[in-house]
């Protein structure tokens, strides 16, 4: 494992975290005192964010380029900050919020947290990946309510040296995972316990369709799949190239991945994402209703959509840009290539939103997660 995938533990950790989300919703605040247009500094506007960001370069960056003061907090993982915008809404404790995903982006669309607004000149690739006001696809010049910034997609990877090793054929898609020849090989994450789990989820419904997916996930725990609570445990632990003493040769993790495990001449990698098994996480940002600046906050998302920053999404975030114009690093464009369209296996963050809390339970009183 290189450093950098190291690093990525603090990446993945930061966005695990569901149970109990829905019950945050009940909660108050402590400490999250609202913005108000009277107090606010025109030139100041702050940026809300999830708890894996690199706050103080983008600040500077972002200052550097909008003119405006900018300012960023966290506000823990993906799945709590979407619980706090929502608390706080109409009385917003940011201008704009960059780190909600396609697991919970709906959610701020239909509790009316989001005022919609669209950064000019975007690729195709945006209004693709975009959600709009009703909380679906974005066609032809309507605004955003919520702008696509990165992605990243869920996949199984695989140790190939181990097969190689062991003679044993290796797997190529969801089906295979059940197999004999694959007892007790594989680890899987807790979808009630890990956003990435949830991801992972959302594939397998997607692919099996919601009569379906319990009974494939009942056929990998019948095989001796191994469920871990977080994703650092799951690869650094269980992983036969995680970097420990991991026996399992496949790994519930992303794309990217392979993009860490290069060798140390750059000329290969030691692991491998299988594409016909990923779903995608889109990450969101947009402009909150009542922000003390609604302008400089404008002004931040269209920095987030830009190619500057853009371009530093690899190397500082792990993650894909949406921008398709920006270059890759040489590692990610041989090593980690982002799946197809046609080989994502995908639902809409609105049906998301409503089968979300279904399927874990399904999972819970019929397979015991």
């Amino acid at each position: 494992m290189t450093p950098a995938h190291s690093r990525l533990t603090i990446r993945i950790g930061a966005r695990a975290g569901l149970l109990g989300l829905t019950a945050l919703l009940g909660l108050g605040l402590a400490g999250c005192a609202p913005a108000t247009p009277e107090a606010a500094d025109s030139r100041e506007v702050t940026l809300v964010v999830h708890s894996s960001f690199p706050n103080e370069e983008f600040a500077a960056a972002a200052s550097e380029a909008t003119g405006y003061e900018v300012s960023v907090v966290s506000a823990g993982d993906g799945g709590e900050l979407t619980n706090k915008l929502v608390l706080t809404k109409g009385a917003p404790i940011a201008d704009a919020f960059f780190g909600v995903d396609t697991i919970f982006a709906s959610r701020l669309v239909t509790n009316d947290v989001v005022e919609p607004y669209r950064p000019q000149g975007l690729s195709d690739a945006f209004t693709y990946l975009a959600i709009g006001a009703d909380g679906g696809a974005v066609s032809g010049d309507a605004d955003y309510a919520l702008t696509p910034i990165d992605q990243g997609a869920t996949c199984i990877n695989i140790d190939p040296a181990w097969f190689a090793e062991h003679s044993i054929a290796e797997p190529k898609n969801y089906e295979d995972l059940a197999k004999p020849e694959y007892r007790d090989l594989t680890v899987l994450l807790d979808p009630t316990a890990s956003s990435t789990g949830a991801s992972f989820l959302v594939g397998t419904v997607a692919k099996f369709g919601e009569d379906g997916f319990a009974k494939y996930w009942q056929s990998l725990i019948d095989n001796g799949a191994r469920v871990e609570q977080g994703w650092s445990d799951a690869y650094n632990g269980q992983f036969t190239q995680g970097g420990g003493e991991g026996t399992k040769p496949i790994v519930v993790s992303y794309g990217s991945s392979p993009a860490f495990t290069v060798t140390e001449d750059g000329s290969a990698t030691t692991t491998k994402a299988l594409l016909d098994t990923c779903s995608n996480q889109v990450e969101y940002a947009g402009v909150l209703a009542g922000a003390a600046n609604p302008a400089g906050a404008r002004a931040v998302l269209d920095y987030l959509a830009s190619g500057e920053f853009q371009a530093t999404i690899p190397d500082s975030m792990y993650m894909y840009p949406v921008d398709t114009e920006v270059s890759l690093p040489e590692s990610w464009a041989e090593f980690a290539p982002i799946p197809s369209e046609a080989q994502l296996n995908d639902l809409p963050s609105a049906e998301i939103e409503l089968g979300r809390e279904g399927w874990l339970k399904t999972l819970s009183e019929q397979i015991g997660l």
